[in-house]
């Protein structure tokens, strides 16, 4: 074998074909997990495949969805492109079965497999003409990895903004110029960081303006997602995106690896989310939709690992449908392999400077016990404050553990905690009724998991922790609270232990409906936040996200509302602001400064105005939009 791969490289250097360009330097030929390279593509194989007498004429090549980055370090970050002959994906509609090695592209069968490598060079620099790169290299993708790239460029320096540009070998066929940042060294001292979170973009429910916005203010240093950066269903199952021209591709419930990955391809053709994946690294985390609606470790909503259900759903298997989820996952984002145990951990955590840890869960697809899949509500009722339930499996929940407290050994001052879920206990019985009056998809379904979690805060005097949240479509904003066990005022704050801040959807509807009116969400938030002492705001109506502009001092929360997502637009309204002061371990009173937009202010006031900025341009007016009625 050694002496057929020597003949290979001879045979290469004798055509010409770039000798120094390198398979594995592109890390999804490699697989999710480091541990498990048999989940991965035999880079053997695809050598020996591909004929280098038949190079890719470049013409015929095309950056399809733009560049991104993320996971950014101090000295390296990750960048993603993708270039091939076309903007389908490879059609791997057939499961592979049987003794055929998965993610097996040998054949026709299985994928139209390219013959020859498309050779890539990339390029990163501190200044826009790519004039003296910190770092470079040259290396293929083909049909096995659906033509993604990414690579891991290194030697950068700390906390510095960087430029990088993709380009087809020996040839002017470029990519669109990137932007992104490193992180400081994690004793690095650093005064400000600034942060855009995100969750829940659903395609055919409007368009991705949001994601835009933060690109045309260029207002934070890094993009936090928290999850559901797609959804799994058929036009018309969660959404209709006729009449604004967003059907979701492939026009079915997802099952295959194609189908993934041709679903994450068709939600990059929205210009405003390639323009943040362009001008920010992003650090991201899947919620449950990147696989499935309400997954756990053995299945999920509509897909669960027993016969009837096999049978139900086509034949398809929990496993396999979870591994062609994570394989394109992988492929599409710019999200390093952490040392996995596995090939679905995902969970980590960024030291930025002395300033704060960003700490990303992942409380769904790991090790989650079961959730609540709709016809079991009363049963994960009786069972959610058994000991035995975790959200995140016994391996996670000690890590978390040990992250929270080496963080606060190591004095950040602040602990960002990634949990695509709503933390803190939520009385909805107005909506859920008062059998069943919780969220048990949410940590509330898991109460002894949060209870361990509050337990490592409180009795470690681990302080200045703020918990972020998505999934639910909505905003929420709440003292850290261990009701029952520790004393709270909810006039003062007193007695907390940290903050969560919870952000509504990019387009994903309220929970109140997609078309209902400002004044009927309004009506429930203010239920809501007078059956919950620890809430201290709420907002049902507006699509939108937040900013967290992070300081040794404090850390102030902007919330943005969208007046309409169904045109694409640059317009929002600064809906609520929020103040966290270090040390205080709860919001700054008055909470919002006494006023907010929209939804209801616990001891405050909700004051309507409709004051709307363009971010194109930074000019201001009065908004007329009403989701209501569109």
């Amino acid at each position: 074998m050694q002496l057929q791969f020597l003949s290979t490289i001879f045979s290469l250097a004798v055509l010409g074909v770039h000798v120094g360009a390198s398979w594995t330097k592109n890390i999804n030929y490699r697989s999710p997990s480091e541990h498990h390279p048999s989940l991965g593509i035999s880079i053997h194989k695809v050598v020996k495949r591909n004929d280098p007498t038949s190079p890719w004429d470049p013409a015929t090549l095309h950056f399809t969805h733009g560049v991104a980055s993320g996971d950014p370090y101090p000295e390296s970050v990750i960048l993603w492109t993708r270039v091939g002959p076309s903007s389908d994906n490879d059609d791997s509609n057939i499961t592979v079965s049987g003794y055929a090695k998965l993610f097996n592209h040998d054949t026709e069968e299985y994928v139209h497999v390219s013959k020859a490598p498309v050779c890539v060079e990339y390029k990163i620099a501190t200044d826009e003409a790519l004039a003296n790169p910190a770092d470079s290299g040259t290396v293929y993708t083909s049909s096995d990895v659906d033509y993604t790239v990414k690579v891991e460029a290194k030697n950068l320096k700390p906390f510095t903004t960087y430029y990088y540009q993709f380009n087809v070998c020996d040839s002017d066929n470029k990519s669109p110029l990137g932007r992104t940042k490193t992180t400081p060294h994690a004793d690095d001292d650093v005064a400000n960081i600034s942060l855009a979170v995100y969750s829940c973009s659903n395609f055919p429910f409007g368009f991705f303006n949001a994601y835009g916005n933060t690109a045309r203010k260029d207002s934070v240093d890094y993009v936090i997602h928290l999850g559901d950066y797609i959804y799994e269903y058929a036009n018309g199952e969660y959404g209709w995106g006729q009449t604004i021209d967003r059907i979701p591709l492939p026009d079915r419930q997802i099952y295959t690896l194609y189908d993934y990955r041709k679903r994450i391809a068709t939600y990059r053709t929205d210009l405003d989310l390639l323009e943040s994946h362009q001008q920010f690294p992003w650090i991201p985390v899947w919620d449950d939709h990147e696989v499935a609606d309400n997954t756990w470790r053995d299945g999920s909503a509509e897909l669960n690992n027993t016969e009837d259900s096999f049978v139900r759903d086509g034949g398809v298997s929990v496993d396999q449908r979870k591994m062609n989820a994570v394989r394109a996952y992988f492929e599409w984002m710019p999200i390093r392999q952490v040392d996995m145990d596995d090939n679905l951990r995902i969970w980590r955590s960024f030291s930025i400077g002395k300033l704060l840890d960003l700490v990303m869960l992942d409380t769904r697809q790991y090790d989650r016990s079961i959730t609540d899949l709709y016809w079991n509500t009363g049963y994960i009722h009786d069972i959610s404050n058994d000991a035995s339930r975790s959200l995140m499996g016994s391996h996670q929940e000690s890590w978390f553990y040990n992250t929270l407290a080496s963080s606060s050994k190591r004095g950040a001052t602040w602990r960002l905690i990634g949990s695509q879920i709503v933390f803190s206990h939520m009385n909805l019985s107005l909506g859920l009724g008062d059998e069943n009056p919780l969220d048990y998809d949410a940590w509330d379904g898991y109460q002894a998991n949060r209870n361990r979690t509050l337990a490592m805060l409180y009795d470690n005097g681990i302080g200045n922790n703020i918990f972020l949240a998505g999934d639910s479509h909505a905003s929420w904003v709440s003292d850290l609270v261990w009701l029952g066990e520790k004393a709270y005022n909810s006039t003062t704050g007193t007695g907390a232990i940290g903050v969560e801040f919870g952000g509504s959807g990019v387009t994903s509807p309220s929970p109140a409906g997609a078309n209902t009116s400002i004044a009927n969400a309004n009506a429930f938030s203010s239920w809501i936040v007078g059956a919950n002492p620890e809430l201290q705001w709420q907002d049902m109506y507006y699509r939108g996200y937040y900013e967290l502009h992070v300081s040794h001092d404090e850390v102030e929360a902007h919330y943005y509302g969208l007046p309409t997502v169904v045109s694409r637009n640059a317009w929002e309204i600064p809906i609520a602001n929020f103040t966290v002061k270090s040390g205080e371990n709860r919001l700054h009173r008055p909470v919002a400064r006494g006023v907010v937009e929209s939804g209801s202010l616990k001891g405050g006031n909700v004051v309507q105005s409709n004051l709307t900025v363009d971010t194109n341009n930074g000019t201001w007016f009065i908004s007329h939009a009403d989701l209501s009625v569109l």
